[in-house]
């Protein structure tokens, strides 16, 4: 790969800006909604879009649209004067925070130097303590922010958020850093995995993207489950509980045995690594009538579908056990495991891998378990893995994130940006 010798130097102001960008932006409520029909599926979700377009423009960023469906892209030109030569890379982070914890009112802890002790959350009363969490063993002398436990933090994807409108604000107050056009994209509703439903792939119009959306200092992850969604339909019979013998099937025991006999070693609290599993989110109903709604998870797809196999399985099992009732499983595809894409795209992960080093860290590439925006986008058109952004204990309250590790984020989505402009596919 060429090289420039330009070198990325991130002063402590750089550092102090990105804070204030994120505490900013988790600020503001999020909170996306798996139940909603709207799209975004919260209308919250426009009051961080809204204040970014504002900030795009500001920065000095170029074709600027926010569109109806919260899709807020823009652009920073390129300063190569064969510019036009280059393939264009984008930049993605989604505003929305996961529906299942609040994200409203969040009260950040700042600590400016960590001292590697247990961490108290004064809100709850609660302590994220080093024995649960050992990665803090690792930001000893770094700033770390936590929650004061009655909400989450918003770093999944405030982080990336920052780390974006930092890198693109960076170029702008570094002109002789050459760089080739660089696209910037904030999307709604990556949590309810319909982050990319409406996303236009040729507006957008990039060679390929990247997610900042990952966690820990220097991730690059090439690799998601497959996911699909599946829902169990439990039908029985109601009828007056005073003449209800032999003649009632109460669907919320039919659901419970379902439930209990579900593959003790196929489930997201008894697995870790490349294992599948079946996980129950929603149940909803009465005597009469419920809905379980499951995601079912694995990195390749045969696995997958024996994973459904399972629920089809204990089905018809639980059918057996009650005479009369009927459960029924309906299965809809969600996403496949991007790697298959980005194999056929070696550089686009390549670069990002060098970007890392270039930063002063060892990168480390893997999967999540788990998928993004980038897996459906890889099959869209558009590849697209994911980048590190420092934030941890996604989702839950004791969420916390590094901003030394965010900064690196910074400085390996500038240096990929340089990278890019150095070299041809």
């Amino acid at each position: 790969m060429g090289d420039t010798g330009a070198k990325i130097d991130l002063t402590s102001k750089d550092k102090a800006e990105l804070l204030e960008r994120f505490l900013r932006y988790v600020a503001v409520n999020t909170r996306s909604d798996e139940e909603s029909e709207d799209f975004p599926s919260t209308p919250v979700q426009w009051d961080l879009l809204k204040l970014l377009e504002g900030e795009m423009k500001e920065v000095g960023l170029t074709d600027v649209e926010l569109d109806d469906k919260g899709y807020l892209f823009g652009t920073l030109p390129s300063n190569l004067p064969n510019g036009a030569n280059i393939p264009v890379i984008g930049y993605l982070a989604h505003v929305d925070t996961y529906g299942g914890t609040s994200g409203e009112n969040v009260k950040p802890n700042v600590i400016e130097t960590y001292d590697g002790s247990d961490i108290a959350l004064t809100g709850a009363g609660a302590v994220l303590d080093v024995a649960s969490n050992p990665l803090l063993k690792e930001c000893v002398g770094h700033t770390v922010i936590t929650t004061d436990g009655t909400t989450l933090l918003g770093a999944d994807d405030k982080a990336g958020v920052a780390a974006i409108m930092t890198i693109v604000d960076w170029f702008v107050k570094h002109p002789e850093i050459p760089h080739g056009e660089l696209r910037v994209g904030f999307t709604p509703d990556e949590e309810t995995g319909n982050g990319t439903r409406f996303f236009d792939v040729e507006r957008f119009n990039a060679y390929c993207a990247y997610t900042f959306d990952g966690s820990l200092l220097g991730e690059i992850e090439n690799e998601t489950f497959s996911g699909d969604s599946a829902s169990v339909e439990i039908t029985g019979y109601d009828t007056h509980p005073g003449m209800a013998k032999d003649v009632l099937i109460n669907a919320l025991r039919v659901a419970a045995h379902f439930l209990q006999n579900l593959p003790e070693g196929f489930l997201p609290e008894t697995t870790e690594k490349r294992q599948s599993y079946v996980h129950p989110m929603v149940i909803k109903g009465d005597v009469a009538s419920v809905t379980i709604n499951f995601i079912v998870r694995a990195f390749n797809v045969e696995e997958l579908h024996e994973r459904e196999k399972d629920l089809k399985r204990v089905a018809g099992e639980t059918q057996t056990a009650f005479p009369g009732s009927k459960v029924e499983v309906k299965i809809s595809e969600s996403y496949r495991n991007m790697k298959e894409i980005l194999d056929k795209h070696p550089k686009v992960v390549e670069y990002a891998m060098e970007a890392v080093r270039r930063s002063g860290v060892k990168p480390v590439l893997t999967y999540i378990r788990g998928g993004t925006d980038g897996s459906q986008l890889s099959f869209k058109g558009l590849p697209c893995p994911n980048i590190f952004a420092g934030g941890v204990n996604f989702h839950g309250t004791k969420e916390w994130a590094s901003l030394d590790w965010m900064l690196k984020s910074v400085e390996t989505g500038i240096n990929l940006a340089v990278l890019w402009g150095e070299n041809r596919l």
